[in-house]
């Protein structure tokens, strides 16, 4: 089939899975993961425009309605919500995060509305987790709010092991023998137009679809309480300032146009038309452009006071650390002077201000030891022994 011809709806689904399942298998490769992602969107987007051409679901049939081949289709809107929320962006932005996630939720959304418009696709428990979805769809969670810590963790347990029961049985429906000749007879059979694959055979593949429906539905009400969770952090976050919205809108019309030039390729490969962006536009992307000062005085945009074109050369090529600006000797007068160093007092203090008792050259010591001497000669003159109290005998 040449690109020109339109491709059949079951060719695009086809190339739209394998490139899903490219980026499940393989680890993502940074230099075309995102390519691969876009391409897997655009084709289950072509897919949804088959679907709608054909009018292949209608709310007006049944699930016994629908054909057996045609149960995959209804999953497309489940994995384009998927490769939506793996789309990396260029400049990370929480703005941006959030408008990838709501346009994961819409198509969450249509999945569980078209599984809804046929009865039996969802069961009573997925019905109760839908209508509790319509009615807050950004506080929904799979387990039910209570304030018993235990009941939130049973019921996460039994969440889990519902998902792994899920898995295994759609496992063992696809390691049946008969799903592969059933599956393999169904598409010859749409090939051809003939009906001649056996009613058990189609009953096995059915199953199998109708097995990975419920898986992907449980799968689906996971995400969107995970989706609740993300956009909770991402409120959380800081606004991003005018200028970083701007450079972030910059760079990515330079990369739109850097992506177009080179799918271009071509001749013209080494030509670039782009021109270099003025300095006023660069100075006013980075907000440096405009006056300094408001006509009142205030200032409009940061600035930083300098010296004299003399003093900023100085500072061009100086040491990295700071370098002192005096000596120690410098540092101590200075303490000094603010009283910030104790002088006198203590032991030594004391000693030095003691005097040597031997110091012959202290007159005025010497002079009251003789005074003291001599009242005290005169005292025992004046007062011989034993004239003290006599007991009144004469």
């Amino acid at each position: 089939m040449s690109d020109q011809e339109p491709r059949s709806l079951k060719a695009t689904f086809a190339a739209a899975e394998d490139k899903r399942l490219s980026l499940e298998n393989s680890p993502p490769n940074p230099s075309d993961y995102a390519d691969t992602v876009s391409a897997a969107i655009k084709l289950y987007q072509s897919c949804l425009s088959q679907i709608s051409a054909l009018s292949l679901f209608s709310s007006n049939e049944g699930l016994e309605d629908l054909n057996t081949n045609d149960l995959p289709y209804l999953l497309v809107n489940y994995h384009l919500a998927e490769l939506i929320q793996k789309i990396p962006s260029p400049t990370p932005s929480p703005d941006e995060r959030k408008r990838l996630l709501a346009q994961a939720r819409e198509a969450y959304e249509r999945y569980l509305h078209l599984l809804d418009s046929y009865e039996g696709l969802l069961n009573p428990t997925y019905k109760k987790l839908l209508e509790r979805y319509t009615d807050s769809p950004t506080e929904f969670s799979v387990v039910s709010s209570t304030s018993d810590p235990n009941a939130r963790r049973n019921a996460k347990i039994a969440n889990f092991k519902a998902e792994k029961e899920l898995r295994q049985k759609l496992a063992y429906l696809r390691q049946r023998p008969e799903y592969a000749a059933a599956d393999l007879e169904l598409e010859d059979d749409e090939t051809t137009g003939q009906g001649g694959s056996s009613t058990g055979d189609e009953e096995v593949v059915r199953s199998v679809h109708l097995a990975h429906l419920d898986l992907c539905t449980h799968l689906t009400f996971q995400a969107l309480e995970s989706l609740n969770r993300e956009l909770e952090v991402l409120n959380m976050a800081p606004r991003e300032p005018p200028s970083q919205q701007l450079r972030n809108q910059t760079s990515n019309d330079m990369g739109a146009q850097d992506d177009l030039r080179r799918r271009q390729g071509g001749a013209d490969r080494d030509y670039s038309d782009r021109l270099d962006m003025p300095l006023s536009r660069l100075q006013g992307i980075l907000g440096g452009s405009g006056p300094l000062l408001s006509k009142e005085g205030r200032p409009l945009r940061p600035f930083t006071l300098t010296g004299t074109r003399q003093e900023i050369a100085k500072g061009v090529f100086r040491p990295g650390h700071n370098l002192p600006t005096m000596s120690i000797d410098e540092y101590l007068e200075e303490e000094r002077r603010r009283g910030g160093i104790i002088e006198g007092g203590g032991e030594a203090s004391w000693k030095a201000g003691e005097k040597d008792p031997n110091d012959e050259d202290d007159h005025e010591k010497l002079d009251a030891e003789t005074m003291k001497a001599r009242a005290w000669d005169e005292f025992v003159e004046a007062n011989p022994k034993g004239s003290g109290n006599t007991l009144n005998r004469g």
